[in-house]
């Protein structure tokens, strides 16, 4: 009861310092400090990935701007109005045969036949795989990216040059790093990963950091 007593007067004050609901990061702006509170996922992900940035620019002595944000980045479009976004497209594109789809809906891709490069194995299942990015959202937005409108984003992040479809594992494991600090599996796969890295990263004129360009170097020297 005395636990209940103390929740109920300590709530008004909690109101007061914090004001204000949750935005879409799970934080918001504290009305009497000014300050911004996280308070639940993504937000704690997001600034520690903002500090980490920060460092990272610190360190190789360059400037780091502002939070990265997925919603920023429009992806998985239908811009043909065919009702295939952007995955469907690519599971269509790079399927080694005839797609099959959700029943009688030609929008969801179903089954068909997959190898991923990054761990040189077969899929059946589409919703075994994800559409990675090869140079990932987050990673251009610290190197350049966070400066391009949204036309430019929407664009970098459906770009079918920039898309695989590999493992939902092999994905998540790569997360948002660049080549100084994941490369495939399947090292088979490592002179291409490299020169795809490479072009997109001139096409889109972002900045590729020295660490980021030995790794690159020696994914390279695997090439024929």
């Amino acid at each position: 009861m005395r636990a209940l007593l103390l929740l109920f007067f300590m709530l008004p004050a909690l109101s007061h310092a914090h004001g204000g609901g949750l935005d879409s990061q799970g934080g918001h702006t504290a009305r009497a400090s000014g300050e911004y509170h996280c308070h639940r996922e993504p937000c704690f992900s997001n600034q520690q990935s903002q500090h980490d940035a920060e460092r990272e620019a610190r360190q190789q002595g360059r400037p780091f701007t502002t939070l990265y944000d997925r919603e920023q980045w429009p992806h998985w479009l239908d811009s043909d109005g065919d009702c295939q976004d952007t995955r469907a497209e690519i599971l269509i594109r790079q399927s080694q045969t005839a797609v099959v789809f959700a029943g009688n809906d030609p929008c969801r891709v179903d089954y068909g036949r997959w190898l991923d490069p990054y761990t040189n194995t077969l899929f059946h299942d589409a919703a075994a795989l994800d559409i990675d990015h090869i140079v990932p959202l987050r990673h251009a937005h610290g190197h350049g990216g966070h400066a391009w409108s949204v036309a430019m984003r929407r664009r970098f992040a459906n770009d079918p040059d920039n898309l695989l479809a590999v493992s939902a594992s092999a994905n998540r494991s790569k997360g948002h790093r660049g080549p100084d600090e994941w490369r495939p599996p399947h090292p088979a796969f490592w002179c291409e990963y490299a020169r795809r890295w490479q072009a997109i990263k001139q096409r889109y004129a972002l900045q590729v950091t020295p660490p980021e360009q030995t790794a690159l170097a020696e994914m390279l020297a695997t090439c024929p």
